[in-house]
């Protein structure tokens, strides 16, 4: 059998992390194989995948090689990986691109240029094929969540790729739709034989398809095989993954017996009734039982709730009680209002109808886990849940220490929590919110991306705080885990409760809203609904449970330069010289705005007493601007790289050489040109040529190399930034953020980006304001300061601290920005400069500069630090060039 895609000695690590995510990775892929990849979360199964699109591969340090059909992978055009390798997301809402059914079928295939009639006759084809015919022209904001996966999926398949990947493309997805869904794929491999690399935590659906399955650990190849061979395997080593395996095989695995492996829930009747038949089966288990008081906890009284006032009802009288110490499930299909309802018992929303009724605290774990993190490490996180509370730091660390031996966090501390996996994601989102020590526990979700053994130590963990008295309300799609430990479970459907039960009477009498455990021993066993159930009944040994961790060790102490260390307050004495300081230019700027009449400031004879003793003034508001910049400024605690340039990297490029001359030569004629053989009338054409002028350096730092999207896009998106902020601050002359975006985009990337930055913020909001003749000027002036500061920073002039960025900004705004803004109105305006015109503008400018001098210190003070360590995590794990 040909291959279709061959793996050698892969081996791959992301940037700062020294753990290899693939270790040393060989494996083989048949043309039309179903191979089914799975391993315990943060095994590196997406990356892996993602090894295989390149335009997906994420940046790091890769050795090996990657062929596809023969060819390295590396040397296909894109055109060809487009069209012959799908990729289906994790999040349907992540790869659909266009508002309607019908387009987003068409887009790919519009986007490889093929001619109409292909186009129409191959969406015609995929929509009959998938069964879209019923939802062709609708909206895809209209759809469920299994409908835009579906979408997804027929999208791609119209280009009829000769692989197809998907990860995790069930996860979010009911147990009916998740069905359909892969048996949809078992059809397209069945049928088309298109070759499917799928990663899965359902393996109950994925393993009856599977023609070879992988199993993955700490990035290397654990064992691989038919199903029957992995599990047979995974059982002789007792390796935890077993846990995930579907339920026919570990109750097999469970007893001694000489039969084959089953795999199928058919397969694993027809085991059992051979058994049975040769052994008695013993009573059911008991099941667990509330250990709380019997007061309600949580109730909701004919809820009703609509998203818009003439839109349908999503919540719809809903009646819902939850005692102490319960644990509810709530489960139900995609878009049936189980989300919305959580929302309103939590006070997220506010129905307008009913209303709920809470006896204690809170706790909320989302459904997607990022919405609770805003640091930039785990442990900064973990320990954001105590700011406002006055609660000694011994005990802060002792709380953080429980919840990570909990969670299992503990090699996950100092990473970022966007570079978690899925499954480790949902586990430091639970942290935080164990943190709080709620009385009542809402969970959207939590256990999707989980690997099989942390959703024991998960169970345990919620046993732990049941039997404490916290109330659980879990909204969830896992069926297996809500039939084993939830004390009772409701159904929600058509925006409401239509019936609930304990997990044996709500389960048992079901024929697809039910466990496979359930489906196999039904004609034998019909109350059984659990693995464990049918283990026992068969007097198999049941798999260990997690103990949590008695001895929970402290957490590792802080480094001096981390954030969490650095100190909080200002001394007495420096808060008492910034309030008088910041009083003295607050004052002396009211009295230089009190002279509104330029005749007492210049007359014919020149500059009058008053002038003098105005641009007296100006000099002393600047030094109290100093003062009070300088008295505020705590020190950087950063190491010295981020703060400053290595001596190393100090030596200017020839790029940036051949920048320099461009900008301080070839621009200023251009301008000069506009304006004295122009008329300045041309601005458009001047406008037009400063920008091209100013990208060309820009074009250079891409000079031999092929720039991905995410290169360029970061770099309009702080020029849309200070575009929207400019606009935004429309009423506050010369107050806006243009200035602080410039230098940020400067000092981040280099003298070249920053001069487009400003250039392209200016020309852009120019264009919503109304464009004018002063656009070329401003493009130039903002370009210049942009410039100027990645020059200052890369020579190590210009330090990366608060104080320093917000000092500089505040004097380009004077003397940069007003020293070219003031003469180039005069010149506009007048059409002449001398020493009488020359002061009068930079006398009746001056305070408008004062105020975006003002402006620019205020947002590179508050919001430089936070944004530059962003743009240093977007470049480090992107591989953006400086």
């Amino acid at each position: 059998m040909e291959e279709s895609i061959k793996i050698e000695h892969l081996s791959f690590s992301y940037p700062e992390q020294e753990r290899l995510a693939l270790d040393d990775l060989n494996l083989t892929i048949k043309q039309g194989e179903f191979l089914v990849l799975c391993g315990p979360s943060g095994c590196g199964k997406s990356t892996l995948l993602r090894q295989l699109k390149t335009v997906l591969t994420p940046h790091g340090q890769r050795t090996g090689l990657i062929w596809f059909r023969g060819q390295p992978l590396d040397t296909l055009d894109q055109r060809l990986q487009s069209s012959a390798i799908g990729f289906v997301q994790q999040s349907p809402e992540n790869q659909i691109v266009t508002d309607k059914v019908w387009h987003e079928l068409a887009f790919g295939l519009e986007s490889l240029g093929y001619d109409t009639p292909t186009i129409r006759r191959r969406v015609a084809e995929m929509a009959s094929f998938f069964g879209i015919e019923g939802w062709f022209y609708k909206n895809v904001t209209e759809l469920s969540g299994g409908q835009k996966q579906l979408l997804n999926l027929a999208s791609i398949m119209a280009m009829q790729p000769d692989i197809l990947i998907l990860d995790e493309p069930t996860s979010q997805l009911d147990p009916i739709a998740a069905g359909d869904f892969i048996a949809t794929l078992g059809k397209i491999n069945r049928e088309l034989g298109t070759t499917i690399l799928l990663t899965e935590h359902r393996l109950e659906e994925a393993f009856p398809l599977a023609s070879k399955v992988v199993v993955m650990d700490a990035g290397k190849l654990l064992c691989a095989g038919s199903p029957q061979e992995v599990g047979v395997a995974l059982k002789q080593s007792g390796h935890a993954m077993f846990l995930a395996m579907p339920t026919a095989m570990r109750v097999w695995a469970s007893v001694e017996n000489d039969a084959p492996c089953p795999v199928t829930v058919r397969e694993g009747r027809r085991w059992l009734t051979d058994y049975a038949g040769r052994h008695s089966l013993k009573p059911l288990p008991e099941m667990a039982v509330p250990s709380g008081s019997g007061e309600a906890a949580l109730t909701a009284e004919e809820l009703w709730f609509k998203y818009e006032k003439d839109g349908p009802d999503v919540v719809r009288g809903l009646e819902l009680s939850v005692r102490k110490g319960e644990f509810l499930a709530l489960l139900g299909g995609n878009g049936t209002g189980k989300t919305t309802s959580l929302k309103l018992l939590s006070g997220l929303l506010t129905p307008y109808r009913g209303q709920v009724q809470i006896h204690g605290s809170l706790g909320i774990l989302p459904q997607n886990p990022q919405a609770l993190f805003v640091k930039k490490t785990v442990r900064e996180d973990l320990f954001e849940i105590f700011q406002g509370k006055q609660i000694p730091r011994q005990i802060q660390e002792g709380r953080v220490a429980h919840v990570t031996a909990l969670c299992r966090l503990g090699p996950l501390l100092d990473r970022h929590p966007y570079d978690l996996s899925g499954g480790e994601q949902q586990r430091a989102a639970l942290a935080k919110v164990l943190l709080l020590d709620p009385d009542i526990l809402l969970m959207d979700e939590p256990t999707k991306g989980l690997d099989a053994e942390f959703k024991q130590a998960f169970a345990e963990i919620l046993r732990v705080l049941l039997r404490r008295g916290v109330t659980v309300l879990m909204v969830s799609h896992d069926i297996e885990f809500c039939a084993r430990y939830a004390h009772r479970c409701a159904l929600f459907f058509d925006g409401s409760v239509v019936t609930e039960g304990r997990p044996r009477d709500f389960f048992s009498g079901n024929s697809f809203y039910t466990t496979s455990a359930n489906r196999m021993a039904r004609g034998l066993l019909p109350r059984a609904v659990t693995p464990e159930d049918v283990m026992v009944a068969c007097g198999g040994a049941l798999s260990p449970e997690p103990a949590l961790p008695e001895d929970i060790p402290p957490l590792p102490e802080l480094e001096k330069n981390s954030p969490a260390a650095r100190p909080r307050k200002l001394p007495w004495w420096r808060k008492l010289l910034a309030a008088a300081s910041g009083l003295a230019v607050l004052v002396l700027f009211l009295k230089v705005l009190g002279v509104t009449d330029l005749t007492a400031l210049v007359t014919q004879e020149g500059a009058t007493a008053l002038a003098e003793d105005q641009l007296r003034l100006y000099g002393v508001m600047i030094a109290a601007m100093f003062v009070f910049a300088l008295s505020i400024t705590r020190r950087t605690h950063r190491p010295e790289y981020l703060v400053q340039t290595p001596k190393e990297k100090r030596k200017l490029t020839k790029r940036t050489l051949a920048a320099t001359v461009l900008i301080l030569l070839l621009i200023p004629l251009t301008l000069y040109v506009g304006v004295f053989y122009l008329d300045n009338k041309k601005y458009y054409f001047i406008s037009l040529m400063v920008l091209l002028e100013c990208m060309l350096p820009f074009f250079l730092i891409f000079e031999d190399r092929k720039p991905q999207a995410r290169e360029l896009v970061i770099i309009a998106v702080l020029c849309a930034i200070g575009i929207a902020g400019r606009a935004a601050l429309f009423m506050l002359p010369q107050f806006k953020p243009v200035m602080a975006m410039t230098i940020i985009a400067g000092v981040a990337f280099g003298g070249e980006t920053g001069f487009l930055a400003g250039a392209m913020t200016m020309l852009v909001s120019n264009v919503l304001f109304g464009q004018g003749p002063m656009t070329p000027w401003q493009m130039f002036a903002m370009g210049i300061i942009g410039f100027l500061a990645g020059v200052l920073f890369r020579k190590g002039w210009l330090r990366r601290s608060r104080g320093s960025l917000s000092v500089f900004g505040a004097l380009c705004a004077i003397l940069i920005y007003g020293g070219i803004m003031n003469p180039a109105s005069a010149l506009t305006w007048l059409g002449e400069l001398n020493g009488k015109i020359l002061l009068t503008y930079y006398i009746s400018g001056f305070p408008f500069d004062c105020i975006q001098a003002a402006a620019t210190w205020l947002f590179l003070f508050f919001g430089a630090e936070p944004m530059l360590e962003k743009l240093d995590r977007i470049k480090v794990k992107y591989g953006l060039v400086e």
